[in-house]
């Protein structure tokens, strides 16, 4: 399937599926929408803590890893696992700007280690960074009370509607612990209600840059 390269609204590049008509990033902006729906929203609710347990769904071009290493560099220690079933292939990072538009120069080997490091077991990206790579389906993720955040970045709901259904919140939910959130830009009501429907509180937030809404949701157990 092919899979180009293009430059979003704030000059950060994102990867397009034209078959599909899908982007692993909104084209008004990929850098912009990562910093709003995953660290103002999800990381930001955690800065009293002094480790962070995260999990994301959709890896793809290690954008949000990166943009929350940045984030967190000499504060707190993150253990990050990222979940992939389809992982970008080399010839692709090459062409991701994100070090550069994030006037990041001096951490380009982290961003480079992010993507050549092996897959499946833990990685010590720098010493308060763990990285773990899971090449898995969503469907087969099987975590218990592991994770305080959850980046939920799958594909959108008209692509993979069964990626967004009340059985993948499930495992989103049981994975998380006590009062763990998770936070996503979808914000369809049949996906509200798949969250509720498994036990997640609900918050309707203003969306990234193009989009009206997002959605946090909460396990308050």
């Amino acid at each position: 399937m092919k899979r180009e390269v293009i430059i979003t609204d704030d000059g950060s590049t994102t990867i397009r599926i034209p078959e599909w008509d899908e982007n692993y990033h909104s084209t008004h902006g990929a850098i912009q929408e990562a910093k709003h729906v995953f660290i103002k929203n999800g990381l930001d609710l955690f800065k009293e803590h002094e480790a962070v347990a995260i999990l994301e769904i959709g890896f793809g071009t290690g954008l949000n890893a990166f943009i929350t290493f940045l984030e967190t560099i000499d504060k707190k220690k993150i253990e990050y696992v990222g979940v992939e079933a389809y992982p970008v292939v080399p010839e692709e990072i090459l062409q991701m700007n994100y070090v550069s538009e994030l006037q990041a120069n001096q951490y380009q080997d982290v961003f480079n280690k992010m993507h050549s490091c092996d897959w499946e077991k833990q990685q010590v990206i720098s010493s308060n960074f763990h990285l773990t790579k899971r090449k898995q389906f969503f469907q087969d993720i099987e975590d218990k009370n592991k994770f305080d955040l959850i980046y939920f970045d799958a594909f959108g709901f008209p692509l993979q509607p069964e990626l967004w259904s009340e059985a993948i919140f499930k495992k989103m939910f049981d994975a998380l612990l006590p009062k763990g959130t998770l936070v996503t830009y979808a914000c369809r009501s049949s996906i509200k209600n798949a969250m509720l429907s498994v036990g997640f509180s609900i918050e309707k937030l203003p969306g990234a840059p193009g989009k009206r809404e997002m959605l946090r949701a909460t396990k308050n157990i």
